[in-house]
Order: C-alpha cells, then structure tokens, then sequence
C-alpha cells in the first residue's frame, strides 16, 4: 500500500513540473543557506553561521546541524590540559564541502575530568592526543557552549573568491610569506589565506575577537594593511 501511495505522488509530482515547463514557469529555487561567507549579524552584536550562534549554541546544537556521527573528544598537545572538541572530517557547508571542529567552553576542571574518565587514547599525530569519553560524561560534554568554530573547505580559495565572497575586511595581517589572515570583527572571522596550504575559517563571537587578533599581532612583521 505505501508503494502504491509514493508511486501516485511521484506520478503527480511529474504532472505538475511537466505543466510548469509547459506553461513557460519554473518551479521556485530555493536559496542556498549555512554557506560559509553567510554570517549573520544579530540585532545584539552576536553573529549566525552555519545556523549555529558562537558563544550560544551548544555542541549538541551542531551535532543536529552536520550529523549524528560527528564525534566528540579531549584533544591535547604535550604538556597542555587540552580542550574538549567536537569534529567531523565531511559536513556540507550549503553547498561547499570540508572538516569542520567546534571548540567547547569548557573550564579546565571540566575538562581534566573528561580527560581522566577517558575510556581510550589515540594519538592525532605523533605528539598530539585524542581522549575519547566515558559514555556517562557524554551527555555534559554535548551541552557544552560552543566557543569557537573552524572550518577548512576542502576546495582551495584565493585572493579574488575571498574578497567577492566574504567582502572588503577590516585588517589584513601577514604572518609570513605564505599566510595572510583577513580579519572581520564584526562577522568574529578570521580567515586565514595560504598559498601553499589549505585556507581556515574561525568563527567566534564577535566581543571576544581579541582572541583571535592579538596573538597574530605578535606573530606579524611590523606592518599590517588595513583598508
């Protein structure tokens, strides 16, 4: 029976398109939406992208955005507490592809429990950890805000696509010679531009840009280009 009710909507479906073209309409495009230069600046100063609010959003929140597979872990580098992470290697950004990692505001309390409670370690690279969670902390760390987002399109940018896309932005800073970071305070992006490499967005609220500004002010030269 519910064969035999998909096969007549799929018949009606036809007969109506068909009628459309006939008629010399066409059957209304949706606009593409989540894109990564669509971010969305909110009445109080907080910024939407991806549907999600840095600084608001929860973990939770992006997991029912780019899937239920997206995983969830302590990741450290040698000597440092670490910090709880959300990841996927394949989301769909509109219709631009990539790695996505959301960074949780976690304290270090937190996070050192999760980190001790870890049911299992893998190494990243040969120096970095992954500590993957005890399931009974699972549901904790998923309500965990979102403090900051990174994406990597898996397609290359350059200098014109950035500019027609994301816009003019209000510095540019170069920390050697093959990254620039474009830097728009007001979106909470930092778009970083490698000739040689993959590009890398980070999105974060826009009160807390400091954050992302000032360690590239100690790593640049002495001059930066502002528009």
């Amino acid at each position: 029976m519910k064969t035999s009710i998909a096969f007549l909507f799929l018949i009606i479906a036809v007969i109506v398109v068909s009628a459309l073209l006939r008629s010399g309409e066409r059957p209304a495009v949706q606009p593409l939406e989540g894109l990564p230069w669509q971010v969305e600046i909110l009445p109080n100063g907080e910024t939407r992208v991806f549907g999600l609010i840095p600084a608001r959003s929860t973990l939770d929140d992006a997991r029912g955005r780019f899937g239920m597979d997206m995983e969830i872990a302590v990741i450290a580098a040698p000597n440092e507490p670490g910090s709880l992470e959300a990841y996927s290697g394949n989301v769909t950004a509109g219709m631009v592809t990539g790695k996505i990692i959301l960074l949780a505001d976690a304290d270090r309390d937190t996070v050192a429990r999760l980190r001790q409670r870890a049911i299992k370690t893998e190494y990243m690279d040969s120096t970095t950890k992954k500590f993957m969670l005890h399931p009974d902390d699972l549901a904790l760390a998923w309500r965990a805000p979102i403090a900051g987002i990174t994406f990597i399109p898996a397609a290359n940018l350059d200098e014109q696509t950035v500019l027609r896309r994301f816009g003019v932005p209000n510095e540019r800073i170069r920390v050697d010679d093959r990254v620039e970071h474009f830097l728009y305070p007001e979106k909470g992006l930092d778009l970083a531009l490698d000739s040689k490499g993959k590009e890398v967005l980070q999105y974060i609220a826009p009160r807390q840009f400091g954050r992302l500004r000032e360690p590239l002010i100690k790593l640049a030269p002495v001059t930066t280009q502002s528009p």
